[in-house]
């Protein structure tokens, strides 16, 4: 499978697809013509069932951001700034709402709208080269709630509200000290390598249990605090799962499970 919008590449290699922002020549910057393609690719990933991991990625640069040079012309009235922040909002949130386990592998620039795009990742892998900053206050631009949320999921509120009220750009063992990346590899290559490798990892493991922990943990996040009728349902789905019963007849045959 490829898929190809403009400026964006979704591409499936096994179990694994690979969404690559492709656009060299502005570093990468996200077009409203890009944010509004993402919820339809995030759909097409959401409703192919071979695809189980997916993978974000950029090339020299992972995004630059929203194309600022665009606002001129689609942002200048309120009513066209909202729609622009709605078009925002619904790729990052297609992303973030995904039911399967998204990567971002992050090269280069990850600024404003492409830490917005990592942040909607589950997990998040970088270049040891590689420079972050959310900068909507260089704008005159208040950070939207669901992802200033995000941001402070991720790296608490002090530290957002550092990234937030400077829009300072830092290096990436700082993204690693705060929270932000979960790894650091030694240039482009390495984290694409590493980001491909541990998709194949996740998607050779039993999917009823990772989706059920993507969905519990994102519950969490999102405020729940006990169990309730959903998550007891998702555990009596694992135990009655073919996953759940290939998992055991290896553990009983001294095998390596296929799921």
């Amino acid at each position: 499978m490829t898929r190809v919008t403009e400026h964006l590449r979704l591409a499936r290699a096994g179990a694994v697809a690979t969404l690559t922002i492709d656009r060299p020549a502005k570093r990468n910057a996200m077009s409203l013509a890009m944010w509004s393609a993402l919820p339809e690719l995030m759909a097409e990933v959401d409703a192919d069932e071979t695809i189980r991991v997916l993978v974000i990625t950029g090339g020299e640069h992972f995004s630059a951001g929203a194309d600022i040079g665009e606002f001129a012309a689609l942002r200048t009235e309120p009513a066209d700034a909202e729609r622009y922040g709605l078009a925002v909002h619904d790729g990052a949130r297609a992303i973030a709402t995904l039911r399967k386990p998204t990567i971002a592998a992050i090269t280069g620039w990850c600024i404003g709208g492409g830490c917005e795009i990592a942040l909607a990742c589950d997990v998040r892998m970088a270049a040891d080269d590689a420079s972050f900053g959310i900068t909507p206050a260089k704008l005159g631009i208040v950070y939207a709630f669901a992802s200033t949320k995000q941001l402070v999921d991720v790296v608490g509120p002090a530290w957002a509200k550092q990234i937030l009220y400077t829009g300072d750009i830092f290096d990436a063992a700082t993204a690693l000290r705060i929270g932000l990346v979960n790894e650091l590899h030694p240039g482009a290559a390495a984290v694409r390598k590493r980001a491909l490798g541990a998709a194949e990892l996740i998607a050779s493991r039993a999917q009823v249990s990772v989706r059920g922990a993507k969905t519990i943990v994102n519950r969490i996040t999102g405020g729940q605090l006990t169990e309730d009728d959903a998550v007891r349902e998702l555990y009596q789905e694992s135990v009655t799962s073919a996953d759940y019963a290939e998992g055991v007849r290896a553990f009983l045959d001294k095998r390596k499970p296929n799921f």
